[in-house]
């Protein structure tokens, strides 16, 4: 464990490569007034590689300024979205022995198999990539792990075998729910496991929403369905790794929550919009057109099913060569609330704010750049496939009584009105 470093050298894995290089140097300090302050400059001989990329189009473009934030406890968002989530936060503290650790320490002390093509570390010279990792006949080793941390069963020894696995295996992708990164001989695959105070089979119900989603035209991630030890472990493919001859090349990725420069403190949550993601999704990505359809798909799936977890993490940008796009859609989660005649999505969708209805979702059809007749019949064509989701999730495996249990997330009456 390091102690309590105020620098480290960020790495890159640059598009096509499978090792990587340093991009330069983050730097953690506090203003007179007590604030985190970052700071981010790149390397001299990063900016002289004909190959050289910006980290991110947002707030790190390819220069010799030096980038200062104290935004986000002074941690720039896309090294932010390299980071640790939730779930792998809990890891690293139970693999340290405490409860809390700096933003720093959280960043070096992530594993290898983080999401996108950064890395950090104290050494100039970046270490060679991780070559093992957990294959998918660990599963069910990794769910009673996984199980064992939810109740807080796991010993806080650092040098507990079980711990140092799971941590050095696979923790650093999106979200709060228990999960761990897998290989088999097609890739690197997230797997997400059910937890026992769940409403309903979490990880059959995701992966029918998945293929429901596609079959409204949207872009998903692949996914699947493992059971082992007679529980379900849903597995979604991931789309920043591509599996070669030399091993895996790696995608550089920011979240929908960098791309609006916000955070999820309340007081930036005027930003979660999707009207203002399509403005700066114009502005970064190669398509503009085919995305920010695609993002209006998307918009319009989570309201028909009262996805109200649509906030902005949940919705990403890669890049595997120079150029900017959507990512293939993921999380994607039904929530059967009580209320007939109104339902908020996280994101404001319209002219009424956040409100989960096909009026307010087509009053801003420009800013996607569609017409209006185009924005119509897509949500005329999604209401209709929708019909279709009983028999659906049934098809993937869940179950009648779970499908019982969600059945009132979809098509709520309030959409229509």
């Amino acid at each position: 464990m390091t102690s309590n470093p105020a620098e480290c050298f960020v790495y890159i894995t640059l598009p096509g490569d499978v090792s990587a290089v340093t991009a330069g140097k983050f730097v953690l300090e506090e203003t007179r007034q007590g604030d985190p302050l970052g700071r981010f400059v790149y390397g001299k001989s990063y900016l002289d590689n004909p190959r050289a990329v910006p980290i991110d189009p947002i707030e790190l473009k390819l220069s010799g300024t030096t980038y200062e934030t104290v935004r986000l406890d002074g941690v720039f968002g896309a090294l932010r979205d390299a980071g640790p989530d939730f779930w792998g936060r809990r890891i690293i503290e139970k693999h340290a022995g405490k409860a809390k650790l700096s933003e720093l320490e959280y960043l070096l002390e992530s594993p290898d198999d983080r999401a996108g093509a950064l890395g950090f570390g104290l050494n100039k010279v970046p270490p060679a990539p991780q070559r093992k990792f957990n294959k998918t006949l660990d599963l069910e080793k990794l769910q009673e792990m996984a199980e064992a941390l939810v109740r807080d069963e796991l010993p806080n020894d650092p040098a507990a075998p079980q711990v140092q696995d799971l941590l050095l295996l696979g923790t650093s992708m999106g979200g709060a729910r228990p999960k761990a990164v897998v290989q088999d001989r097609d890739g690197l695959w997230l797997a997400k496991f059910n937890r026992p105070d769940d409403r309903w089979n979490n990880t059959r119900v995701e992966h029918a929403m998945l293929q429901l989603a596609r079959q409204c035209g949207i872009s998903v991630a692949d996914s699947r369905i493992e059971t082992v030890g007679g529980k379900d472990v849903l597995l979604v493919k991931r789309f920043d790794r591509e599996k070669t001859a030399k091993g895996y090349t790696r995608a550089r990725m920011i979240s929908g929550l960098t791309v609006l420069r916000s955070d999820e403190s309340a007081a930036t949550r005027t930003r979660w919009s999707y009207v203002i993601l399509v403005e700066e999704l114009r502005r970064i990505v190669a398509e503009p057109k085919k995305d920010a359809r695609e993002l209006f798909r998307r918009m319009c799936f989570n309201a028909l099913i009262s996805n109200n977890d649509d906030h902005p993490r949940n919705h990403c940008f890669i890049a595997k060569d120079e150029a900017w796009k959507l990512s293939p859609a993921y999380d994607l989660t039904p929530a059967p609330v009580v209320s007939l005649d109104r339902r908020d999505l996280a994101m404001e969708c319209g002219d009424l704010g956040r409100f989960a209805n096909a009026r307010n979702i087509l009053s801003q059809h420009a800013r996607f750049l569609l017409e209006k007749d185009e924005a119509e019949k897509i949500v005329s064509d999604m209401q209709d496939q929708m019909k279709n989701w009983y028999d659906t999730v049934r098809a993937f495996g869940v179950s009648e009584n779970d499908a019982e249990t969600i059945c009132g997330a979809f098509l709520y009456p309030g959409f229509s009105l």
